[in-house]
């Protein structure tokens, strides 16, 4: 997206004190964004946060939900604390995705909009200048994790300002039963009480009936105060299929014809596995085929997950074969295909990657391979990522008792003690990840660094609530499965799973 030519120099009118003349809402979608109309129902969202009310956005990814948030935080506003001091009051956004909220940033930074993240990414002096930058008044936008907020020093820049709205971005991750649950999503009602309880937009792309209520329950809100906006499903430049496969030269085949329907000219395309050993093997096969292709998952080093996400962005590689970590932050409008070579762990997941597909609204293929022996794989796969009470506490002992141990030998040797041969358990990565999550550790894995700061959770303890989790993510497996075996209108099952089987507003 190119910055409209009649862009200002600089933004001094949105801080409070300046205001040339009465702005509109399309005024700055015009003179900012270079868009000409809204779409629905961008502009009722923003009418409703600029009137001082909550919403939940439920719109489909790559159709605009961030302007809804971001045209009303560069409103000028007649009155408020911080315009009266020259500073512009602040817009507040969480998001759990440390790429995503660095790509926003700098579009808006593009179009001489003054906005910031403050994150792990940042230097210790960075982060630091950043603080005094925001407490100042320097942003009108925030970008931060929810974690952000156990740092006081966080908590004492941001007091020094008014915030206007509090934006919750991937806002499913507030629920315990969404696909990319956060813990800290959950403290959304402690955190919107610490800030001046601001008007609030919680924004996500998928979310079923109970995680909508959820959402709305973590924010401390009641339901009437609360107006859903859900956009629906439907993006009729998607070609949404299922093909029913049986191994590997199957798979293959599918993929190469694909590939094949668009030149590289035209765009890029995305194929998808659970596993990276098996990420690996399409993938010499398809070298020894001679397909160009690259490959991304989280065994290589990050400085080569940053090089080949920015050869994708720039249209070098047509073909990327990926895990699901990739893709998430990427904004491309050309991406002409993407195709599950296995099945994923639940309907959102399937259709937040899809999503990526077909931006720029040109047609674009979006392909799930459905072998039935994969689902036990991701069977493996959902054990993987639902330890038990017991594993819980074994990873916290190790943290706790064998620390010297821990720091010298790292995660293999934490592996040997916890599961012994069973080399391709994923557990102990998932155990660690929600000790950090719940604030419980600290540092980093490689090279192991973890310091234990408090206690084990209570919450990784229970053991009901956990067999409930590893149940519910069990169950969102079969509903995709049945899914992929519907014999009739998938995207009625589609929207049945989603709670659109009636029209919404």
């Amino acid at each position: 997206m190119i910055a409209d030519s009649r862009m200002p120099s600089d933004l001094s009118f949105v801080t409070g004190s300046i205001t040339p003349r009465h702005m509109e809402p399309i005024d700055i979608l015009r003179t900012y964004f270079g868009y000409d109309s809204f779409r629905p129902p961008q502009e009722a969202v923003i009418r409703r946060l600029i009137a001082g009310e909550h919403s939940l956005v439920i719109m489909p990814t790559g159709a605009g939900k961030s302007l809804c948030y971001q045209i009303p935080a560069l409103l000028p506003v007649e009155s408020s604390s911080d315009a009266s001091r020259g500073k512009p009051p602040l817009t507040l956004v969480l998001s759990p995705l440390i790429a995503l909220m660095k790509d926003q940033v700098d579009g808006l930074r593009a179009r001489n909009i003054p906005a910031a993240y403050i994150n792990s990414s940042l230097s210790r002096d960075e982060r630091e200048r950043r603080y005094n930058e925001v407490a100042s008044g320097k942003f009108s936008l925030l970008y931060v994790t929810p974690e952000r907020f156990r740092k006081p020093e966080f908590i004492a820049a941001i007091s020094r300002r008014s915030i206007r709205y509090l934006a919750v971005d991937e806002a499913h991750c507030i629920s315990e039963w969404g696909h990319d649950f956060r813990p800290d999503y959950t403290r959304l009602n402690e955190f919107r009480s610490l800030i001046g309880n601001p008007v609030t937009i919680a924004l996500t792309a998928t979310a079923t009936p109970e995680v909508q209520r959820d959402i709305v329950r973590q924010l401390g809100l009641e339901t009437d105060r609360m107006h859903t906006f859900h956009a629906g499903i439907e993006r009729p430049n998607l070609r949404l299929l299922v093909e029913e496969v049986w191994g590997d030269d199957e798979k293959l085949t599918r993929i190469d014809a694909v590939r094949k329907l668009y030149p590289a000219a035209s765009g890029s395309g995305i194929v998808y596995f659970t596993l990276i050993r098996t990420l690996e093997r399409f993938g010499e096969r398809m070298r020894t085929l001679g397909i160009p292709h690259v490959r991304y998952h989280g065994d290589l080093e990050r400085n080569e997950r940053r090089k080949i996400q920015n050869e994708f962005m720039r249209g070098d590689c047509p073909l990327v074969l990926a895990t699901p970590a990739f893709g998430m932050g990427i904004d491309k409008d050309d991406i002409r295909f993407v195709i599950h070579a296995e099945i994923p762990g639940s309907m959102e997941a399937w259709f937040q990657e899809v999503g990526r597909a077909g931006r720029d609204g040109l047609p674009a293929d979006c392909l799930l391979l459905y072998e039935e022996s994969d689902l036990l794989t991701q069977m493996e796969f959902l054990r993987w990522s639902n330890p038990d009470a017991e594993f819980y506490e074994r990873v916290y002992e190790l943290l706790v008792h064998s620390h010297e141990r821990v720091a010298a030998f790292g995660l293999e040797w934490m592996r040997e003690r916890l599961h012994a041969k069973q080399i391709h358990d994923r557990r102990l990565e998932t155990a660690l990840g929600m000790l950090e999550r719940y604030g419980v550790v600290e540092g980093t894995w490689e090279p192991m660094r973890l310091e234990v700061i408090s206690p084990l959770a209570a919450e990784l303890q229970d053991r009901e609530r956990l067999a409930t989790k590893l149940r519910r993510d069990q169950q969102k497996l079969l509903a995709l499965v049945q899914f992929a075996r519907c014999t009739g209108n998938r995207l009625d099952s589609l929207r049945d799973y989603f709670g659109l089987a009636t029209d919404h507003t």
